[in-house]
Protein backbone atom coordinates (compact mmCIF):
# COMPACT_ATOMS: atom_id res chain seq x y z
CA UNK A 1 0.00 0.00 0.00
CA UNK A 2 1.09 3.63 -0.91
CA UNK A 3 1.77 5.98 1.85
CA UNK A 4 -0.61 8.49 1.90
CA UNK A 5 -1.92 11.41 4.33
CA UNK A 6 -4.56 11.23 7.17
CA UNK A 7 -6.53 14.34 7.99
CA UNK A 8 -9.11 13.94 10.85
CA UNK A 9 -11.15 16.56 11.68
CA UNK A 10 -14.05 16.93 14.46
CA UNK A 11 -15.66 18.53 17.62
CA UNK A 12 -14.03 18.74 20.87
CA UNK A 13 -14.10 15.42 23.09
CA UNK A 14 -15.02 13.26 20.09
CA UNK A 15 -11.85 11.08 20.87
CA UNK A 16 -10.40 12.05 17.72
CA UNK A 17 -7.09 11.70 19.36
CA UNK A 18 -7.37 8.52 20.79
CA UNK A 19 -8.36 6.84 17.29
CA UNK A 20 -6.18 8.56 15.53
CA UNK A 21 -3.02 7.37 17.88
CA UNK A 22 -4.66 4.05 17.78
CA UNK A 23 -4.73 3.92 13.80
CA UNK A 24 -1.45 5.56 13.97
CA UNK A 25 0.13 2.58 15.66
CA UNK A 26 -1.96 -0.31 13.75
CA UNK A 27 -0.66 1.09 10.25
CA UNK A 28 2.37 1.80 11.15
CA UNK A 29 2.31 5.78 10.43
CA UNK A 30 3.65 9.07 12.33
CA UNK A 31 0.66 10.56 14.52
CA UNK A 32 0.74 14.11 15.19
CA UNK A 33 -1.81 15.46 17.98
CA UNK A 34 -2.74 19.11 16.24
CA UNK A 35 -4.80 19.89 19.54
CA UNK A 36 -2.06 19.41 21.77
CA UNK A 37 -0.08 22.35 19.74
CA UNK A 38 -2.56 24.48 20.50
CA UNK A 39 -2.63 23.33 24.01
CA UNK A 40 1.17 23.64 24.39
CA UNK A 41 0.48 27.43 22.87
CA UNK A 42 -1.93 27.79 25.50
CA UNK A 43 -0.23 26.34 28.45
CA UNK A 44 2.71 28.92 27.33
CA UNK A 45 0.63 31.73 27.63
CA UNK A 46 -0.83 30.63 30.86
CA UNK A 47 2.65 30.11 32.18
CA UNK A 48 4.37 33.31 31.27
CA UNK A 49 1.21 35.45 32.24
CA UNK A 50 -0.15 36.12 28.55
CA UNK A 51 -3.71 35.38 29.86
CA UNK A 52 -5.10 38.24 32.62
CA UNK A 53 -9.23 37.90 33.89
CA UNK A 54 -9.04 35.57 30.56
CA UNK A 55 -7.87 38.52 28.49
CA UNK A 56 -5.12 37.11 25.93
CA UNK A 57 -1.98 39.40 26.00
CA UNK A 58 -2.10 39.27 21.98
CA UNK A 59 0.75 41.28 21.10
CA UNK A 60 2.73 39.63 24.04
CA UNK A 61 2.08 36.30 22.23
CA UNK A 62 2.79 37.41 18.74
CA UNK A 63 6.33 37.94 20.24
CA UNK A 64 6.69 35.31 22.26
CA UNK A 65 5.67 32.41 19.26
CA UNK A 66 9.36 32.50 18.12
CA UNK A 67 10.05 31.13 21.09
CA UNK A 68 7.13 28.54 21.33
CA UNK A 69 9.03 25.23 19.87
CA UNK A 70 6.32 21.71 19.68
CA UNK A 71 7.45 18.23 19.13
CA UNK A 72 6.52 15.02 19.89
CA UNK A 73 8.33 11.74 21.45
CA UNK A 74 7.08 8.03 20.48
CA UNK A 75 6.62 6.81 24.70
CA UNK A 76 7.42 3.09 24.33
CA UNK A 77 5.64 2.42 27.65
CA UNK A 78 2.48 3.08 26.35
CA UNK A 79 2.92 2.98 22.42
CA UNK A 80 1.84 6.49 22.12
CA UNK A 81 3.64 10.24 21.50
CA UNK A 82 4.06 12.54 23.97
CA UNK A 83 3.92 16.38 23.97
CA UNK A 84 7.00 18.23 24.53
CA UNK A 85 7.18 22.25 24.73
CA UNK A 86 10.67 24.05 24.06
CA UNK A 87 12.23 20.21 24.76
CA UNK A 88 10.19 20.05 28.33
CA UNK A 89 7.47 17.11 29.06
CA UNK A 90 3.29 18.70 29.33
CA UNK A 91 1.32 15.94 27.63
CA UNK A 92 0.20 15.68 31.64
CA UNK A 93 -0.20 19.78 32.24
CA UNK A 94 -1.96 20.07 28.91
CA UNK A 95 -4.84 17.82 29.18
CA UNK A 96 -6.62 19.69 32.21
CA UNK A 97 -9.55 21.56 32.59
CA UNK A 98 -7.84 24.87 32.74
CA UNK A 99 -6.09 24.27 29.59
CA UNK A 100 -9.74 23.35 27.72
CA UNK A 101 -11.41 26.31 29.02
CA UNK A 102 -8.58 28.50 27.81
CA UNK A 103 -7.60 26.97 24.51
CA UNK A 104 -10.65 27.95 21.48
CA UNK A 105 -9.75 31.59 22.11
CA UNK A 106 -5.62 31.20 21.58
CA UNK A 107 -6.55 28.83 18.85
CA UNK A 108 -8.84 31.18 17.00
CA UNK A 109 -5.81 33.98 16.96
CA UNK A 110 -4.43 34.37 13.19
CA UNK A 111 -1.13 34.00 13.87
CA UNK A 112 -1.14 31.51 16.42
CA UNK A 113 -2.56 28.85 14.00
CA UNK A 114 -0.35 30.50 11.20
CA UNK A 115 3.08 29.44 13.27
CA UNK A 116 0.95 25.98 14.01
CA UNK A 117 0.08 25.05 10.48
CA UNK A 118 3.85 26.00 9.39
CA UNK A 119 4.93 23.17 12.07
CA UNK A 120 2.51 20.65 11.08
CA UNK A 121 3.00 21.32 7.35
CA UNK A 122 6.75 20.34 8.30
CA UNK A 123 5.95 16.94 9.86
CA UNK A 124 3.72 15.76 7.22
CA UNK A 125 6.09 16.71 4.31
CA UNK A 126 6.33 13.08 3.34
CA UNK A 127 3.08 11.28 3.96
CA UNK A 128 2.87 8.16 6.56
CA UNK A 129 1.25 10.63 8.71
CA UNK A 130 -2.35 10.88 10.94
CA UNK A 131 -3.25 14.09 12.06
CA UNK A 132 -6.24 15.09 14.06
CA UNK A 133 -7.92 18.60 15.14
CA UNK A 134 -9.87 21.16 13.85
CA UNK A 135 -8.77 22.53 10.12
CA UNK A 136 -6.06 19.70 9.19
CA UNK A 137 -8.52 18.74 6.18
CA UNK A 138 -9.19 22.05 4.91
CA UNK A 139 -6.04 24.16 5.26
CA UNK A 140 -3.21 21.94 6.89
CA UNK A 141 -3.32 19.30 4.17
CA UNK A 142 -6.01 20.28 1.72
CA UNK A 143 -4.84 17.33 -0.70
CA UNK A 144 -4.90 14.74 2.39
CA UNK A 145 -5.83 11.36 0.78
CA UNK A 146 -8.05 10.43 3.42
CA UNK A 147 -9.89 12.87 5.26
CA UNK A 148 -12.51 12.14 8.36
CA UNK A 149 -14.59 14.35 10.34
CA UNK A 150 -15.94 12.87 13.37
CA UNK A 151 -18.98 14.21 15.29
CA UNK A 152 -21.32 13.09 18.70
CA UNK A 153 -23.81 14.33 21.05
CA UNK A 154 -22.51 17.47 22.83
CA UNK A 155 -23.60 15.82 26.13
CA UNK A 156 -21.90 12.49 24.84
CA UNK A 157 -19.09 14.28 24.39
CA UNK A 158 -19.07 16.18 27.62
CA UNK A 159 -19.90 12.64 30.09
CA UNK A 160 -16.33 11.23 27.74
CA UNK A 161 -14.26 14.35 29.01
CA UNK A 162 -15.92 13.99 32.99
CA UNK A 163 -14.99 10.79 33.10
CA UNK A 164 -11.40 11.21 31.64
CA UNK A 165 -11.02 13.81 34.09
CA UNK A 166 -12.56 11.76 36.85
CA UNK A 167 -10.20 9.55 36.40
CA UNK A 168 -7.50 11.58 36.50
CA UNK A 169 -8.77 12.55 40.03
CA UNK A 170 -9.59 15.72 39.12
CA UNK A 171 -12.75 17.58 40.77
CA UNK A 172 -15.03 18.41 38.10
CA UNK A 173 -18.29 19.64 37.55
CA UNK A 174 -20.72 18.08 34.64
CA UNK A 175 -22.50 21.16 34.00
CA UNK A 176 -19.47 22.87 34.01
CA UNK A 177 -18.00 20.37 31.38
CA UNK A 178 -20.66 20.25 29.22
CA UNK A 179 -20.77 24.39 28.94
CA UNK A 180 -17.30 24.19 28.08
CA UNK A 181 -17.75 21.64 25.49
CA UNK A 182 -20.52 24.34 24.04
CA UNK A 183 -18.73 27.17 24.17
CA UNK A 184 -15.85 26.00 22.17
CA UNK A 185 -17.95 24.17 19.78
CA UNK A 186 -19.45 27.67 19.24
CA UNK A 187 -15.86 29.13 18.72
CA UNK A 188 -14.67 26.39 16.71
CA UNK A 189 -16.80 26.85 14.45
CA UNK A 190 -17.35 30.67 14.00
CA UNK A 191 -13.95 31.73 14.10
CA UNK A 192 -12.31 34.29 11.51
CA UNK A 193 -9.64 32.13 11.02
CA UNK A 194 -9.93 28.21 9.69
CA UNK A 195 -13.06 27.71 11.43
CA UNK A 196 -14.34 23.89 12.15
CA UNK A 197 -15.91 22.53 8.96
CA UNK A 198 -16.30 19.34 7.13
CA UNK A 199 -14.16 18.82 4.03
CA UNK A 200 -16.51 18.53 0.83
CA UNK A 201 -14.82 14.95 0.76
CA UNK A 202 -14.87 13.71 3.90
CA UNK A 203 -16.01 10.56 4.87
CA UNK A 204 -18.58 11.79 8.61
CA UNK A 205 -17.71 9.47 11.74
CA UNK A 206 -20.80 9.90 13.95
CA UNK A 207 -19.11 7.66 16.88
CA UNK A 208 -21.99 8.85 19.38
CA UNK A 209 -23.53 5.28 19.83
CA UNK A 210 -19.95 3.34 18.70
CA UNK A 211 -18.10 0.89 20.56
CA UNK A 212 -14.04 1.14 20.14
CA UNK A 213 -14.02 -2.15 18.49
CA UNK A 214 -16.57 -0.93 15.99
CA UNK A 215 -14.65 2.67 15.18
CA UNK A 216 -11.45 0.79 14.84
CA UNK A 217 -12.86 -1.21 12.25
CA UNK A 218 -14.60 1.32 10.30
CA UNK A 219 -11.37 3.50 10.60
CA UNK A 220 -9.34 0.42 9.13
CA UNK A 221 -11.79 0.02 6.50
CA UNK A 222 -11.20 3.91 5.67
CA UNK A 223 -7.75 3.58 4.97
CA UNK A 224 -7.13 0.40 3.16
CA UNK A 225 -9.60 1.84 0.60
CA UNK A 226 -8.27 5.38 0.45
CA UNK A 227 -4.29 3.47 0.54
CA UNK A 228 -5.24 1.40 -2.58
CA UNK A 229 -7.01 3.43 -4.58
Amino acid sequence: MKKITIAIDGYSSCGKSTMAKDLAREIGYVYVDSGAMYRAVTLYALSNSLIHDGKIDEARLRDEMKNIHITFRFNPEHGRPDTYLNNEYVEDRIRTLEISEHVSPIAALGFVREEMVRQQQQMGQEGGIIMDGRDIGTTVFPEAELKIFVTASSEIRAQRRYAELSAKGEVCDMADILHNVEERDYIDTHREISPLRQAADALVLDNSHMTIAEQKQWLLQAYKHAAED
